[in-house]
C-alpha cells in the first residue's frame, strides 16, 4: 500500500488574499481557487482518510480505508470506473477533479475523538487537505465536523449513525450519506410488531457515547409507540470486551427482549455472551426470548458468527442488492480486493465521489461552492435508489434496508438478508423533529 506525501503546505493566512475571497463570490467562478483553506495550487488535489486504524471499530476501517483507494483509482481514471458509470450526475471524467490528480494521507482516528481531531488537524495544516472524510463513530463525526467548521475545509462524514450528527451538532461545511438512528427506529418498529407482537418487554444495553443515547432514544420511542415496555436501560463503556456482568441482570429483569445498542467489536461481544448465557434458549413471558441489533453490518455478522442468525436490525447497505449502482460497485471492488464490500466500504466511496462530483459541478474547490452543489441535490445510481441530501439539515434521505441474520449462509460473507426495503417516505422526518433538536447548521466556512 502505498501514501503520496503532497508539498506540505500550511493554512493559507495572506490577509488580502482571504478578505479578497470573502468579499466577492469567486466560488461561483470556475477560476475562484483563492481565498479558502488549501486551494489547490498545482497539479494535485490532497483528500484526507481519516478512519479507525486501531480500536472496536478498526474492521470497518479498514474496508473504508480500501474503498477510499478504489474511488482515487477511478477518480484517476483508472480501473473500471466504478459507479461513475451509473451515478445520475456525469460531472466526472476520470481526470481526477477539476482535471488535478487525486492524491491522499491517511490517519488513525483510534475511535476517539481526541485522536480523530488531532489526525484531521494534521491533515489540514500540515498535508493540505482541501477535505476530510472518514470514521466509524458519531462521538467522532461529531469532533472532527466541528474541526472541519472552524478550518474551513468540508467533512464528509463516513459511518456516523447517531441522531446528533445532522441534528444538534449539524455543521454548514459537514454531510452525511449514512442513516441515522431514527431511521433504524422508524424501519425496524414495523418489522418488530410483525414478527414479535405488540405486547414485549425490552431491556436496552447501550455503548455510553452519543450514537448509544440516540439510538437508544430512537429504538425506544419507536417501539413504545406500539405497546411495547421498555423494563430497563443500562449504559455499557465503549472500552468493555466482557458483557457477562451487564447480560446477567437481564435474565431477572421480566424483559422478553434484549435490545443491543452496540456496534463493531462492541455488538460482536455482547452478543456472544447474551447466547452463552442461553438467553434465546429462554421462554420468558410465555414467549420466545428475542435480541435485537439496530445497527448492522456485515463485518459485525462475520464477528458473531452463528450467533447472528434470525436476528433482525437495519443497515445503510448490502453488496446483495441488485440495483446496477451495486452491482457495479460490488464488482469494482471484488476485483480489486477479493470480496464483497461492506457498508461501511459503500458509505465511504460514495460520499468521496459525491464530493469530487460537487466540485466539478461547482467549478470550484471552494468549500461554499461545495456546500451550495450539494444542499438540495438530488441523485440515483449509487446503490441506495434515489436520494436527497436535504439542504436544511445535510442528511441523505433514501430507503432503509432492515436485514436479519440468515440461518443458512452459504459463504462467510454470505451472513444476512434483506427482510425489506424500508421506503424514504417511512423514514423522512422534519428538520425539528424532537430527536433533531437544538443546534443550528450555520453558514459555510471557506476557511483562510
Amino acid at each position: 500500500m502505498s501514501f503520496s506525501n503532497p508539498t506540505r503546505r500550511g493554512l493559507i493566512k495572506t490577509g488580502a488574499v482571504a478578505s479578497a475571497g470573502l468579499a466577492l463570490p469567486t466560488y461561483l467562478r470556475a477560476d475562484g481557487h483563492a481565498g479558502f483553506t488549501n486551494a489547490p495550487q498545482g497539479s494535485t488535489v490532497t483528500l484526507g482518510f481519516n478512519v479507525p486504524q486501531s480500536g472496536p471499530y478498526a474492521d470497518e476501517g479498514a474496508d473504508e480505508l480500501r474503498a477510499y483507494e478504489l474511488a482515487v483509482e477511478h477518480l484517476n481514471g483508472g480501473g473500471d470506473g466504478g459507479l461513475m458509470n451509473t451515478f445520475s450526475s456525469k460531472a466526472l471524467q476520470g481526470n481526477g477533479i477539476l482535471g488535478k490528480k487525486v492524491e491522499y494521507v491517511t490517519g488513525d482516528t483510534q475511535t476517539k475523538s481526541d485522536a480523530a481531531r488531532a489526525s484531521a488537524k494534521s491533515m489540514i495544516e500540515k498535508d493540505g487537505a482541501v477535505m476530510v472524510t472518514g470514521g466509524s463513530s458519531s462521538g467522532v463525526a461529531v469532533a472532527v465536523q466541528a474541526l472541519c467548521q472552524e478550518a474551513g475545509v468540508i467533512f464528509m462524514a463516513g459511518l456516523t449513525h447517531s441522531n446528533d450528527t445532522t441534528g444538534k451538532d449539524k455543521r454548514a461545511n459537514g454531510f452525511r450519506h449514512f442513516f441515522n438512528s431514527y431511521m433504524s427506529g422508524a424501519a425496524l418498529a414495523p418489522v418488530l410488531a410483525a414478527n414479535y407482537g405488540k405486547d414485549r418487554k425490552a431491556y436496552h444495553l447501550t455503548a455510553d457515547y452519543n450514537w448509544g443515547y440516540t439510538t437508544e432514544e430512537a429504538v425506544r420511542s419507536s417501539t413504545e409507540a406500539m405497546g411495547w415496555e421498555t423494563v430497563a436501560a443500562v449504559k455499557t463503556p465503549l472500552t468493555q470486551t466482557d458483557f457477562s456482568a451487564y447480560i446477567a441482570p437481564v435474565l431477572q429483569s421480566g424483559a422478553d427482549v434484549l435490545v443491543l445498542n452496540h456496534y463493531g467489536g462492541n455488538m460482536v461481544n455482547s452478543l456472544t455472551n447474551a447466547v452463552q448465557f442461553g438467553l434465546r434458549d429462554k421462554l420468558v413471558n410465555d414467549k420466545n426470548f428475542e435480541i435485537v441489533v439496530p445497527l448492522y453490518s456485515r463485518l459485525m455478522a462475520k464477528g458473531a458468527g452463528a450467533n447472528v442468525k434470525g436476528i433482525f436490525g437495519s443497515t445503510n447497505w448490502h453488496w446483495s442488492l441488485t440495483d446496477e449502482g451495486s452491482k457495479a460497485f460490488v464488482k469494482s471492488f471484488g476485483t480489486k480486493y477479493g470480496f464483497p464490500p461492506s457498508q461501511a466500504a459503500h458509505t465511504c466511496y460514495v460520499q468521496a465521489l459525491l464530493y469530487a462530483d460537487a466540485v466539478e459541478r461547482a467549478g470550484s474547490f471552494n468549500p461554499c461552492a461545495v456546500v451550495e452543489a450539494l444542499e438540495d441535490f438530488e441523485f440515483d445510481g449509487m446503490g441506495n435508489g434515489k436520494t436527497l441530501y436535504r439542504g436544511d439539515d445535510h442528511q441523505c434521505f433514501k430507503d432503509v434496508l432492515v436485514v436479519k441474520g440468515k440461518e443458512n449462509p452459504t459463504s462467510e460473507f454470505d451472513l444476512l438478508e434483506i427482510v425489506e426495503v424500508t421506503p424514504v417516505a417511512q423514514v423522512t422526518y422534519d428538520p425539528d423533529h424532537p430527536q433533531m433538536a437544538g443546534g443550528s447548521l450555520g453558514s459555510c466556512n471557506p476557511g483562510a
